[in-house]
């Protein structure tokens, strides 16, 4: 059977400096990220154990651990390749035309994204995301690591929320941390993933 894997990086953990430092990368990548990889592996493992001797008892809290896991797996495989240490700046192209339709320039929805990433209650992620079923960007927030949104919605750009992204460095002022990460986003990446979730086929309900 196959398993999660942590992913490699395209840069070394000092490379983000100064907007994210290399011990934070080191511990953020290196243990949180590495824990969700072994935690959904060995759920998997236990699932498989249940199959095993058809006791299902367990089936809703593994399904949940597991979910937990691999959502936490899914966003931070993403958060890596959202940031650049050449990244910053603004997009272009397809992607820079739809955030201007969308929320009416680039200004508006750099704010909607700070304020939603800032408002997290608890642990979380800000996202801009594409809605299929209104064929349109939205910003959002992800409670934990579950999307508490439309189930099909395809997030394009994520920022960690979670307190171990960035205390070791900003302490308590997330803000600063969230300001700091508008100079790594990676906009190549969005924009392929942005190309990618608006061609994607979305199967609906035959409403007659």
């Amino acid at each position: 059977m196959s398993v999660y894997q942590l992913p490699d990086l395209t840069y070394d953990y000092g490379d983000l400096e100064p907007a994210i430092s290399g011990e934070i990368m080191a511990l953020h990548h290196g243990a949180h990220h590495a824990a969700y990889v072994k935690g959904a592996n060995a759920t998997l493992e236990q699932i498989g154990e249940m199959r095993q001797t058809r006791d299902f008892s367990r089936l809703p809290g593994l399904e949940r651990t597991l979910a937990f896991h691999v959502a936490g797996h899914s966003l931070h495989s993403m958060f890596w390749t959202n940031l650049s240490p050449d990244g910053g700046d603004r997009p272009g192209g397809e992607l820079a035309a739809a955030i201007d339709e969308f929320f009416g320039d680039f200004d508006a929805f750099r704010a909607e994204m700070t304020a939603a990433t800032a408002s997290v209650q608890g642990s979380g992620w800000g996202a801009l995301a594409w809605d299929p079923f209104g064929a349109r960007l939205v910003v959002n927030q992800i409670h934990d690591h579950h999307i508490t949104v439309v189930p099909t919605s395809t997030p394009l750009l994520v920022f960690d929320a979670w307190e171990h992204a960035f205390y070791l460095q900003y302490r308590n002022v997330k803000t600063d941390y969230i300001e700091r990460l508008w100079s790594l986003v990676n906009w190549a990446d969005v924009s392929e993933r942005f190309e990618a979730a608006r061609a994607a086929t979305l199967f609906t309900v035959d409403e007659g």
